[in-house]
């Protein structure tokens, strides 16, 4: 992700980073008041107690400030088109959430860490309630729906589970200790927990916040019948267990996250997109109409992902495109087959997939590099992510240390490319015969511009018809067993991957013109003057965005066949 030089210094320095979240708490959150007075008559005229639906929109973690600036304004939209809306917020009950990073505790040590929300929470729940507050909508709190000999014997229930227990604890059915495991390691920016020190203490502490949001939540959802919950990501302390339970009652569920392009936002039904990307039905986008004008607004679009250029987020400000020389320097052979491999962050989602061929990233890449060490007819270019070192939440488990950790002598025909390098990933595996991947986004561009794609795991472009799909070690190495491929990819099958890969960017990304870039973080900021804005019509991203949620309408977006609008992109 690609930051200005404040966020880069961020990276380097414990107290700019507690500087730089105490600011944000203070101006980077939406203020709705100007709006409310310069355009108060339909906000005043809206029947925001009376519609017949009832929306939950559960920010939970008020520190998510870019969460809070979009929920607030969806909230607002929903009150507008007559619906019930309440928010939901976390007011420091929880011992751990998906809003503590342990970048910004320093070291981590016993005091600190008792429980890591102490020092998260002052810069979390006032900040959002203070967005939250000035709409006159109902604000429910985590802490007036269990009192604390409750919350106390959750605590209890937490300490008793053995350690080698902690990652299966299920309790009123719902899987928390997956939940938990991923949000640990979320914390600890790891794909496993390694060496850590306090790992038992972190871990057991997120369990302890999923069985306490599960016992707090439940109780909310049966007291009050929601007919949908909103909330962003769906995943981690605590919204995944949120989404669980929603499931669990029959309360639909919408979950969101800001896409890639500019001004647009992917919005899915039932589950987080991490699952429904996958599982999505191939007829939302197979039978569609192709033209030209379709053609090139897609390649225009792939084209200007090299550099960036409509994207909020990317990784590098100038990627080297003439990546021959640099190649033959780590000592690739252009002359021989080359296929790519592509890494992703190691702790990101680090959910359980059934149709991956391995537990985990780590031991597909090994058995990777197993299998080509054997195979010295053809060479295997590993690029790392970038994300692993300049996301917003950089890795602290690298997978070049990894390998060389593994083996003593990196076999001769494997290449590593670094994260910090400057060449660019779409350059680099147009070299290749073909390009592995785990759950990376970017199969989809590659097979786009027809490049073949294996996948192992849980990659989006899985179950489309377009990558070679495995989800067995035996299938993964038949596969590899076909490599190089002789012939490139078909017209036919390039289309396929051209349809899907349209229907990815354009019709799943939805556009809010409202939201205007920011460079920094939150990656976004509202810019609106009156509620008419918000209004009905006034937006059709907004209006397919609230059908969604109101009525179940699919979050699939029909762009123009104009030539596209850059002030959106």
């Amino acid at each position: 992700m690609n930051y200005p030089l404040h966020r880069k210094l961020l990276k380097k320095s414990f107290w700019i980073r507690k500087l730089a979240r105490a600011l944000n708490a203070r101006f980077r959150y939406a203020d709705w008041r100007p709006c409310l007075q310069r355009g108060g008559t339909p906000w005043q005229k809206a029947d925001r107690h009376a519609g017949s639906s009832k929306v939950l929109v559960a920010t939970c973690v008020g520190s998510q400030i870019g969460s809070t600036i979009l929920e607030s304004m969806l909230a607002v939209a929903l009150s507008l088109r007559g619906t019930r809306v309440e928010f939901l917020l976390c007011d420091a009950m929880l011992p751990a959430c998906m809003g503590c990073e342990i970048g910004f505790l320093g070291k981590l040590t016993q005091g600190n860490g008792q429980p890591l929300t102490r020092s998260f929470c002052s810069t979390c729940f006032r900040p959002a309630y203070r967005c939250y507050e000035p709409l006159g909508l109902p604000i429910r709190r985590f802490s007036e729906l269990l009192n604390e000999h409750e919350i106390a014997m959750c605590q209890e229930m937490a300490q008793k589970v053995p350690v080698q227990e902690l990652g299966f604890f299920h309790h009123q059915g719902l899987d928390l200790g997956e939940q938990a495991r991923a949000g640990a390691l979320r914390f600890f920016a790891r794909g496993d927990f390694g060496q850590e020190e306090y790992a038992e203490k972190v871990f057991r502490q997120y369990l302890e916040a999923s069985i306490i949001a599960a016992e707090a939540l439940g109780r909310l959802l049966d007291e009050n019948r929601y007919d949908c919950a909103v909330f962003n990501h769906g995943l981690y302390v605590p919204q995944g267990i949120l989404g669980a339970l929603c499931r669990k009652k029959g309360i639909r569920v919408v979950n969101w996250n800001p896409a890639y392009r500019k001004r647009c936002f992917i919005f899915s039904h039932h589950d987080t997109y991490h699952r429904t990307m996958i599982s999505e039905p191939v007829s939302s986008w197979e039978n569609m109409v192709w033209s030209e004008t379709k053609e090139k607004r897609l390649l225009d679009y792939l084209e200007s992902r090299w550099q960036g250029t409509q994207d909020w987020i990317w990784f590098h400000e100038k990627p080297l495109l003439r990546v021959e020389d640099a190649l033959r320097r780590l000592g690739v052979d252009l002359s021989k087959p080359c296929i790519g491999l592509l890494t992703s962050v190691m702790w990101d989602a680090a959910l359980h997939y059934d149709s991956n061929a391995f537990p985990d990233m780590l031991s597909w890449m090994f058995a990777s590099i197993d299998y080509f060490a054997k195979r010295r007819d053809l060479q295997l270019i590993i690029r790392i992510h970038p994300a692993e070192i300049q996301g917003g939440l950089p890795s602290r488990q690298r997978v070049a240390d990894e390998i060389r950790k593994r083996y003593s002598a990196i076999p001769e025909n494997v290449f590593l490319i670094g994260p910090d390098s400057p060449l660019s990933t779409y350059a680099v595996m147009q070299k290749c015969n073909a390009v592995i991947i785990y759950n990376t986004k970017t199969g989809i561009e590659l097979a786009a511009i027809g490049i073949p794609v294996i996948v192992a795991g849980e990659a989006w472009i899985r179950n489309k018809g377009i990558a070679y799909d495995v989800s067995t070690p035996m299938e993964y190495i038949q596969a590899l067993n076909r490599l190089p491929r002789p012939n490139p990819m078909s017209s036919g099958e390039i289309l396929r991957a051209r349809k899907y890969a349209y229907h990815f960017f354009f019709r799943r990304m939805i556009p809010l013109e409202l939201m205007e870039p920011t460079g920094g973080n939150p990656p976004y900021r509202m810019r609106i003057d009156t509620l008419e804005a918000l209004a009905p019509g006034a937006s059709p991203g907004l209006d397919l965005i609230c059908d969604g949620i109101l009525f179940g309408k699919e979050f699939i977006f029909d762009p123009r066949e104009s030539p596209p609008d850059r002030s959106v992109e």
